[in-house]
Order: structure tokens, then C-alpha cells, then sequence
């Protein structure tokens, strides 16, 4: 049992849960739960630590999973100074990265893409790449200036589609010649003059639709880039949404017309 947190080990995960360029550095992330745990795929999951008394009340399933991986027992203290969570469940793992190319994220047939522009909230994100899983989109590409992915807050929000869905990050100006060389048409969700309403357009064929910051939206230069642009209408004084409600409304208007 490690019950310093002065623990060599105990930096690293610490490390691993707040820098986002030690993350990358390392190859590595940390995933909080027994669900995160139970879904990373075989052989990614690389450390496991649980917190002390914790492992009586874990199921059948992952006690299994547990003592096939091998695991470090924390003392309660040492533990919650790891873990990000308010009410944590006594696990959390230490899992490789594994990012696709551009030319993997496009490379299905007839594919919808969903592009992140500088989204600076971790559950924004989290929960787009989740609602992205359950819409059938293909894949995700993220500006470079878009929160790390791999942030426990975006982890946690994913509940488990980080390990299915298909993703990488990009030059948002150079993704435009990889759309047109595959012919996906390409969409913005921003207000502008030539908008219209975002069911109005059919979205049958190949699709990239691009969702802005949260305070200041798309920049307008992606909006000129992309080959249509498209708005939710609103009731009352509300000016926006929330970027993963935007997301998540295009997302199951496509899902709808696919169907």
C-alpha cells in the first residue's frame, strides 16, 4: 500500500492528471471508475490503483479484470489527493493514448464528421464525443487550441465513447482540401446572412459540420471556408446554446434523416 503522497508514483499520476503536455510526453492518460476501467480496450490499460477498503465493494466482473491487470492499493488520503472526482469510487487507471490520423477519421463511407473549433470546456467536449457515439458520427477532428481531450474532466464527461470513437486534431484551414478531396460538404453552425435553419439542408451525403467556441463561436474565416452555414432558431432573448447542445442538435438532425 502507498501511503505517501511524496510517493514517486503518486507525482506521476499527479502529473499525468494536470499536465497536458506530461500526458502527451508520456503517452499516457488517467481515467477515473469502474466503468472507464471495465471499458478501456485490452491491453491499453497499463496501471491500476484502488483506494484502500475499496475492493470488496467492486463486482464480480471487475475484481476479475483487477486481478488479471494487477492493481496498487492507496490509502484514503493518498487517494483523494489523486482523484478529481467529488464522490470518486475508490479506482482509477493509468490507460494508453491512442489517436487516429485525419485520413482515418474520413475514411468511411458516406461519413459524418464533427469539427471543434477552440471548445475550451472539458464537458462540452466529453459530452459531444458521447453524444457523437449514439448519433453514428464517424469521427471528430479538434482545432489545436481546443481543451486537451485527454483531461479527466473530458474523460469522465465521455463515459466510455473516448475508447469508440474515431479522433484527431488538425489544422482546421488545411481540413478543408481533405473535404473536398472526398467530397464532403462542409457546414457551418454559426449565424450569417446565407444561413438557414439547420433541418433545412439534406444531409444524406458525406457531411463536416464545424461547432465554434463557446463565447465567440466559429471564427469567421472558417465560417467563409465552409460550403453552407446553418442556424438553430430560438424562442425568447436567448442569443446561443451551449456549443455541445448545438453540436448534439445537428448530430441527431442528420441521425434523422438518415434513418
Amino acid at each position: 500500500m502507498i501511503t505517501s503522497a511524496s510517493n514517486g508514483r503518486i507525482k506521476y499520476i499527479d502529473n499525468l492528471m494536470n499536465k497536458a503536455k506530461f500526458r502527451r510526453s508520456e503517452g499516457k492518460f488517467v481515467a477515473e471508475g469502474i466503468k472507464m476501467f471495465m471499458e478501456a480496450p485490452k491491453g491499453d490499460v497499463l496501471e491500476v490503483y484502488i483506494k484502500e477498503g475499496a475492493y470488496d465493494s467492486f463486482d464480480t466482473e471487475t475484481k476479475k479484470k483487477l486481478e488479471r491487470i494487477g492493481y496498487e492499493v492507496l490509502s484514503e488520503p493518498v487517494f483523494k489527493k489523486v482523484t478529481d472526482t467529488v464522490t470518486p469510487q475508490g479506482i482509477l487507471s493509468v490507460i494508453k493514448i491512442r489517436e487516429s490520423s485525419i485520413e482515418d477519421v474520413l475514411s468511411d463511407e458516406n461519413p459524418i464528421i464533427a469539427v471543434l473549433e477552440n471548445i475550451q470546456d472539458p464537458g462540452n467536449i466529453g459530452t459531444i464525443i458521447r453524444t457523437a457515439e449514439g448519433a453514428g458520427v464517424n469521427g471528430l477532428l479538434l482545432s489545436r487550441d481546443c481543451v486537451d481531450i485527454y483531461n479527466p474532466k473530458v474523460i469522465r464527461s465521455t463515459m466510455g465513447s473516448i475508447f469508440r470513437m474515431k479522433f484527431a486534431y488538425a489544422d482546421i484551414d488545411s481540413v478543408f482540401d481533405s473535404f473536398r478531396s472526398k467530397n464532403i460538404e462542409t457546414y457551418a453552425l454559426a449565424l450569417d446572412k446565407n444561413a438557414k435553419a439547420y433541418d433545412k439542408y439534406d444531409y444524406k451525403k458525406p457531411v463536416a459540420f464545424f461547432v465554434g467556441n463557446e463565447g465567440n463561436g466559429l471564427k469567421e474565416s472558417t465560417v467563409k471556408k465552409c460550403d453552407n452555414t446553418a442556424f438553430i432558431p430560438m424562442c425568447g432573448e436567448v442569443e446561443s446554446l451551449n456549443a455541445s447542445v448545438a453540436a448534439s442538435l445537428m448530430m441527431y438532425e442528420i441521425f434523422r434523416q438518415r434513418r
